[in-house]
């Protein structure tokens, strides 16, 4: 029996996250086949007069592409799907698989040969900045274990997540984008966290169901060499196959100067991947009711209501303060009471105690106001 729910998110990114038009080329990338889904994007696709185009691939298949990655083979790979990538007018990327660590043991160098061809020349050079794009997770029963949910509760979970009315949430977050976007000076505090920026002339840009299924935040990024301070991010945080705790940044002058977490050595391996992975690419202020509590998919993690991510690495085109990195990692700190608050000041107003907005005109995106 066909489940609803698919055939109405299915809808909903089709015709609200990418809006398809008649005559544009969709490419549906699957990683772990999802048949319903995927199905139902076909279906909805020609329905709007779209052009559907399935890419798909698999994890396990993946690794074994990157244990033996050579530069030259994976160039090649990376101009085959550039030209297909070129030749589109959306992309919808779903993502789904058994185990989030299934590259673990892939090596730091093949991993790196990945991010500089096709992260690079098909992704972050087309995609991004020339697509209609949205990306999502499917429900497993993985997910359901790291989110210490049973299968069928997650999935419902998910839905609900999935499905909400983004149109709405869209609205509330113009008061948010308009204060950011005249905010100069932010800091935030909390427990091992005391952190301070500038946002100055960065535009803010929302998210609300157009680039990510969930969705649920909005992001600016920090002006270049204004960080300084120290953060510690309170949720685990996976990163090529391995899973990052009690992660601890100090800045200075913009630039990561010492990092500490439960593999010091590893998480400084990546920091050197390229002078930009000690810079921040992103501020991103999360907002989505329905995510609560962190289940190491970042999809969903960045979007948890009452939390912000702090990113190093490659800033977006559309909030661009220089960066350039082959990575772009979105770590998340959580500020509700349970996390063990937190404050968020912008130019020394108090707008964020404890993950609720405590001045009027932000009210309207506290959880209560956005299911």
């Amino acid at each position: 029996m066909k489940d609803p729910r698919i055939e109405k998110l299915a809808k909903n990114l089709i015709n609200y996250s990418v809006q398809l038009q008649k005559g544009e080329k969709v490419l549906i990338e699957n990683f772990g086949l999802q048949r319903e889904l995927v199905t139902a994007l076909v279906k909805e696709a020609y329905l709007a007069g779209g052009y559907p185009f399935v890419l798909l691939k698999d994890h396990q298949v993946d690794r074994s592409l990157l244990l033996g990655a050579q530069e030259e083979q994976f160039n090649m790979m990376a101009e085959f799907e550039a030209n297909v990538m070129s030749k589109m007018d959306a992309y919808i990327g779903l993502r789904s698989g058994d185990n989030i660590s299934e590259q673990s043991d892939v090596p730091d160098d093949k991993m790196k040969v990945h991010g500089n061809t096709i992260g690079k020349k098909v992704h972050r050079d087309i995609r991004v900045p020339k697509t209609k794009w949205v990306v999502l997770r499917y429900p497993t029963s993985s997910m359901a274990q790291l989110a210490k949910m049973s299968t069928e509760a997650f999935e419902n979970f998910y839905f609900d997540v999935c499905n909400l009315d983004y149109g709405k949430m869209d609205k509330a977050m113009d008061s948010l984008k308009e204060l950011m976007d005249r905010t100069d000076k932010v800091r935030i505090t909390g427990p091992g966290t005391d952190l301070s920026f500038s946002i100055k002339d960065i535009p803010a840009i929302k998210c609300a169901g157009r680039l990510n299924i969930p969705d649920g935040e909005v992001y600016t990024a920090p002006v270049k060499d204004s960080v300084n301070g120290v953060i510690t991010y309170n949720t685990p945080s996976p990163y090529q196959g391995f899973t990052f705790e009690n992660v601890k940044l100090t800045f200075k002058g913009g630039k990561i100067v010492e990092a500490e977490s439960n593999d010091s050595s590893r998480i400084n391996k990546i920091f050197d991947t390229d002078e930009g992975a000690r810079y921040i690419g992103e501020f991103a202020i999360g907002v989505n009711p329905f995510i609560l509590n962190p289940m190491q998919d970042i999809l969903f993690d960045e979007k948890i209501a009452g939390s912000f991510h702090f990113t190093p690495g490659q800033c977006y085109d559309d909030a661009f303060n220089g960066n350039h990195s082959n990575i772009h990692w979105d770590m998340v700190n959580i500020q509700r009471p349970e996390y063990g608050g937190g404050e968020m000041y912008f130019d020394e107003v108090l707008i964020r105690k404890d993950g609720l907005f405590v001045i009027p005109e932000l009210e309207v995106l506290n959880p209560e106001n956005l299911k």
